[in-house]
């Protein structure tokens, strides 16, 4: 789970804007806004196009009283159960009061980050299934697309996405198994700050660590991506990636995880973005030379 990060090292991208229009407008009731890290949200809100940035506000705002409707509503679920524990305790009412109070918690946290103007880092992780800026080359120019972290590869059936949850990473020694149809034709990055990994702690219980370049310089993630297309026309369009990972780096298998994203220098960028399928040999060099900064990492909040 990275932390997806802007594209300053290459000016020269165009912004796929009505791809960008088309994945986040909302239509109340119609079409749900895709699910996005919120500084991605922010950021259209500053610098999309004026109909989107309306529309991002107006989803902002019905959001926000939905969840108050929510909040009021589980405040007098809890209050109902705490005036039935005063006269007999049961099951229920304790239950009432316990999931009531979790919801209103959860509900005015998502309402102050739907409020809250300065970022923070939490606002640019990206989970699985949640959209994220990809850079890829189309005729011949970088172009940034958003893009779903969870690969549908193209002609695959979209029941795929529940039989294959974990096609957000594509691992190095399946790429031309699984990933056979992407690998060598549809490359792609993802620049990112720091990635997050979960691991077993010494007491036994799942703990969530976050890496982090010690050089300071964004990560320039390899990717696979696919457009894929619904053949009885029903379904939307879909862009969507998988992050390529390979074996761990020894600070990554010391904290107990068993993969590692890979980085690729600067210099390879071309290269990657427009592969030749005929010389697979040469993709895999650039895995081989690939940036190995020490990845400092913390147990993430």
């Amino acid at each position: 789970m990275p932390n997806s990060s802007d594209t300053g090292a290459f000016p020269e991208v165009k912004m796929d804007v009505k791809t960008y229009v088309k994945t986040f407008w909302w239509d109340r009731g119609k079409n749900p806004m895709a699910k996005a890290p919120r500084a991605l949200v922010r950021e259209l809100q500053q610098i999309g196009p004026p109909d989107l940035v309306a529309n991002l506000l107006q989803a902002d705002a019905a959001a926000i009283s939905a969840l108050e409707q929510e909040v009021f509503a589980q405040r007098r679920r809890v209050a109902d159960a705490g005036r039935k524990l005063q006269t007999r305790v049961t099951k229920k009412a304790q239950e009432d009061v316990r999931i009531g109070s979790t919801k209103v918690e959860l509900a005015m946290a998502r309402i102050a980050a739907l409020k809250r103007t300065e970022a923070q880092p939490a606002d640019s992780r990206i989970f699985p299934g949640t959209y994220a800026p990809v850079l890829i080359v189309e005729n011949g120019q970088l172009v940034l697309k958003p893009m779903r972290y969870q690969c549908r590869p193209a002609g695959k059936p979209a029941f795929y996405d529940g039989k294959f949850p974990g096609t957000y990473n594509a691992r190095r020694d399946n790429l031309e198994g699984f990933w056979g149809g992407l690998y060598g034709f549809s490359h792609g990055i993802m620049v990112a700050d720091r990635f997050y990994e979960n691991v077993e702690g010494e007491d036994g219980q799942n703990k969530r660590l976050e890496f982090v370049p010690s050089t300071g310089e964004p990560m320039l993630i390899a990717c696979l991506w696919s457009h894929w297309k619904d053949p009885k026309g029903v379904e939307p369009d879909l862009l969507s990636f998988a992050a390529i990972t390979d074996d761990p780096e020894p600070e990554v298998a010391a904290a107990g995880h068993d993969r590692t994203i890979i980085n690729i220098k600067p210099e390879h960028v071309d290269a990657w973005l427009s592969p030749d399928p005929a010389n697979l040999a040469a993709l895999y060099a650039i895995f081989d030379d690939k940036r190995h900064p020490f990845y400092e990492y913390r147990e993430a909040a």
